[in-house]
């Protein structure tokens, strides 16, 4: 794992507060053109972090063209086998031995390119997590003064390919932090530091040049290139990116200095076989699954603390009755405490092995229900919410005790969310630690200032957390 674990600043007290989720369901993308008067494309860094949502697809980081032609077309990307890989239109120059396929951490990514110096055999390095990458299965100089046409007047765009009038090979997940330095060979150590042997972002100070951008999201607004927009340029150059695929709700708080929980797309199972394994969408945030498939969080819960989570019921009961428990492994329920329908008319606690808690939940979560899981771990109390209101009937709004001697033989590490569906159909959930993927009409943060949820974390004075990093640390 390489997200940050801490959650804190970087050693020059550095944050980064927001990122850009990009769906390829949604040909997401941004896109800007620069200036003819400017650099030729010989030289130039990128420096980005991203946080795969999707994996084992061909997705691009970056990607410059004017044609479809060697010299006109150039492209950072993940391939299909998850390397990192620099091409033009017909020559791959770079593809690493290694593959990045850990869906809970944030990379950080450096590419710095200067064709004046392909003699030397640093024309073209890669920097990944603080450290230059030399292992590749492709190592190939351009010849000296090649035009690779990152930093020239070509369209260039984030987080897709485009040519032949359409978007391609979307980039799945998030990026945060990006700066394009147009006219310089930069090295990792302008954008990062290592902190106790983590490699942390801190603030670049240089310059970008003519067609460079640095790129915060830090405003919501999307479509049209503005100062109020996503793309929005901050290095000074006003160098602003259009947006295409993108909505107002993927303007995120999860970022490298805190990570946020998302559903895990290598931890899942279903006794069904793959055609009915969960699919992943919205950063890893909404699933839509079938019968029996199992899927649970990227960071689990430690045994004490108190946690609050959200999940958004897209077709309430209509196509089956999800499950949702803590579980120290994905197999579903008597792992954990579970939140169990045994017959999908109500709801009912289920705590281990040791059969159900006698606590009916009141009702069944309708279409675009909201619950809100408040989660006590210091003093194993579950209580559960339904649109900001008690759902757990009469005489259980104080919640489930789940601290039975059954539940406390599970208690040796960390307690993931996990999820499973009792469902003949497909059906969808969208999940919220913090980091919603859904349109929030009331905006509430927990008591540290993290989280943005739909109802509040606090509950009768009792103060519940986002599940993201900064939390962790001081649980």
């Amino acid at each position: 794992m390489t997200f940050l674990v801490g959650g804190a600043n970087s050693v020059s007290g550095y944050d980064i507060d927001n990122s850009c989720r990009f769906n390829d369901d949604d040909d997401a993308y941004l896109t800007v053109t620069g200036s003819s008067t400017t650099s030729s494309g010989k030289t130039s860094t990128l420096s980005v972090w991203v946080k795969r949502s999707k994996l084992g697809a061909e997705q691009y980081i970056l990607h410059a063209r004017s044609a479809d032609s060697q010299g006109n077309f150039a492209r950072l990307e993940f391939s299909g086998d998850d390397t990192l890989r620099l091409r033009g239109y017909s020559t791959t120059y770079l593809e690493t031995d290694a593959e990045y396929i850990d869906p809970s951490a944030w990379y950080h990514i450096v590419l710095a390119i200067d064709t004046d110096t392909s003699g030397d055999g640093n024309s073209c390095r890669l920097y990944v997590n603080g450290s230059e990458v030399t292992s590749f299965s492709t190592d190939t100089n351009p010849s000296t003064d090649e035009d690779l046409v990152l930093g020239s007047d070509r369209a260039h765009y984030v987080g897709a390919s485009f040519y032949g009038g359409s978007a391609g090979a979307e980039f799945d997940g998030y990026m945060a932090e990006l700066h394009f330095i147009d006219g310089q060979q930069l090295t990792h150590s302008s954008f990062g530091e290592t902190d106790s042997g983590i490699w942390k972002p801190k603030q670049y100070s240089g310059s970008y040049g003519g067609n460079g951008f640095y790129l915060e999201f830090k405003a919501s607004g999307v479509g049209t290139a503005g100062a109020s927009t996503i793309g929005a340029d901050t290095s000074g150059n006003t160098n602003h990116l259009t947006s295409s695929g993108i909505a107002v709700v993927d303007q995120c708080t999860d970022s490298p200095t805190n990570n946020f929980a998302t559903m895990n797309p290598i931890d899942i199972s279903s006794p069904s076989g793959a055609e009915a394994l969960p699919t992943f969408s919205e950063g890893n945030c909404k699933l839509t699954r079938g019968n029996e498939a199992s899927a649970r969080s990227t960071i689990g819960l430690p045994e004490s603390g108190k946690w609050y989570f959200e999940v958004k019921y897209l077709d309430g009961f209509t196509n089956g009755y999800p499950q949702i428990y803590l579980t120290v492994n994905n197999t579903g329920d008597g792992q954990g405490v579970g939140f169990h329908t045994p017959d999908g008319s109500n709801y009912r606690g289920k705590n281990g092995a040791a059969g159900t808690v006698n606590n009916a939940f009141d009702g069944s979560p309708a279409n675009d229900d909201i619950l809100g899981f408040y989660v006590n771990m210091d003093d194993k109390i579950l209580i559960v919410h339904q649109n900001g209101s008690d759902f757990m009937g009469s005489g259980a709004a104080s919640g489930i005790d789940f601290s039975s001697t059954t539940f406390a033989t599970y208690t040796s590490g960390f307690f993931f969310v996990g999820y499973n569906s009792n469902a003949s159909s497909s059906h969808s959930e969208e999940f919220n630690f913090g980091n919603p993927p859904f349109a929030i009409s009331s905006g509430n943060a927990d008591a540290r200032g993290y989280g943005n949820f739909e109802f509040d974390p606090t509950l009768g004075g009792v103060e519940y957390y986002a599940i993201c990093t900064k939390n962790l640390a001081v649980s």
